[in-house]
């Protein structure tokens, strides 16, 4: 069974359905009082741990919800990966990301944990991120978070901010990264909203904030840090890149939900409905490891293949494919316009001309 084993294994914790907000365009689904038992954590750290072959390492991610409000779960099942991880040899990486309005005692005690992934979502611009990111009573957040963010900064963590783009905020988007600038933040995350319609005006105004944003990006290298540019900037200057484990959609890669259902991705967990087309087969406390996952389909669109970015794409992502399309093999027109401009607007950054013969039209569904 050796050679089965993975050198890197990620494993998604769903600790909670609830969360103090009421963010308009969640699809995490109803946010109800449903905690994950620590029975479920442990046995899921458990068989990920036996799914690793010597020397790898475990990948153990928090979500929710909001995960902070389990703030002392995450510190158990932390210490408890730790611990087992150590005695075997294995490496432990860690991962959260949280609203950023939870920063009770034992809040701030994991978002200062030295080995933890730290990301804070906020959508730039107060005015922007209150459009949708409100409290359970409707009250605004960006205050909180700014704090939150500030408050990290002077204690010199590092960590990064999502910034979730909709039509809707697409043209104050360079304008918030500047704002988040002025509070601090190095790293930059910008994170489509997928569960929404995107008509091809908006995918027009979409790659011409890009470039935007790109010149933004490039006017403050080396200090900002932009994952949309550095993940193209990396594909073409042959930059070595570490290892993950995601994407895996079962395979080196699990979400494990509050009910101990499976999952491929954490982001296709929902209201965890028992019919849900998306669950894996089993349950976290059935079984010794995770070696038997489901076959990891490939993106299987015709049109990719002539695509000149082909190999630098990540439409890959199965569960985005997924939400887009509703077939996790093709991606759609969204995504490949992302893609295209993210990779033409770097190549121009780094004065490394690229020829792209994408066709949004061949690609799948529209916008």
């Amino acid at each position: 069974m050796g050679e089965l084993m993975y050198e890197q294994f990620g494993i998604t914790l769903m600790l909670t359905h609830a969360c103090n907000l009421r963010c308009t365009y969640c699809y995490t689904g109803a946010k109800i009082e449903k905690v994950m038992p620590l029975s479920i954590g442990r046995r899921s750290i458990d068989r990920a741990i036996a799914s690793l072959s010597p020397g790898g390492t475990l990948d153990l991610g928090f979500f929710g919800g909001e995960p902070l409000l389990q703030a002392g779960m995450i510190s158990t099942l932390s210490a408890y990966a730790h611990q087992h991880t150590q005695t075997r040899g294995l490496r432990l990486s860690l991962a959260l990301t949280t609203n950023g309005t939870v920063t009770g005692p034992d809040a701030w005690a994991v978002m200062m944990m030295p080995n933890l992934d730290l990301s804070i979502s906020c959508d730039g611009l107060p005015d922007v991120h209150d459009r949708h990111r409100v409290t359970s009573c409707g009250r605004r957040t960006s205050q909180r978070v700014a704090s939150t963010i500030r408050r990290l900064v002077a204690g010199s963590r590092e960590f990064r901010v999502v910034v979730v783009v909709r039509p809707d905020t697409l043209e104050f988007l360079a304008d918030g990264i500047e704002y988040l600038r002025s509070l601090g933040v190095d790293c930059i995350q910008p994170s489509l909203d997928l569960w929404t319609r995107w008509n091809k005006n908006d995918v027009a105004r979409l790659e011409k904030m890009i470039d935007r944003c790109a010149d933004l990006w490039r006017r403050s290298l080396p200090d900002l840090s932009v994952s949309w540019f550095d993940t193209k900037a990396g594909m073409l200057t042959d930059a070595p890149t570490g290892k993950s484990s995601r994407c895996g959609f079962g395979q080196g890669e699990i979400a494990v939900a509050p009910s101990g259902r499976l999952y491929p991705c954490e982001r296709l967990i929902g209201e965890d409905d028992p019919t849900s087309p998306m669950a894996l087969d089993g349950n976290a406390l059935e079984g010794a490891d995770f070696l038997t996952g489901s076959t990891t389909p490939g993106r299987s669109h015709t049109a990719c293949d002539g695509c000149s970015i082909n190999a630098e794409c990540d439409t890959v992502c199965r569960c985005s494919n997924y939400v887009r399309t509703g077939n996790v093999s093709t991606p759609d027109g969204l995504l490949c316009a992302l893609n295209q401009a993210c990779m033409t607007a770097t190549a121009n950054v780094l004065n490394k001309p690229v020829q792209l013969s994408i066709q949004l039209g061949n690609q799948g569904a529209s916008p």
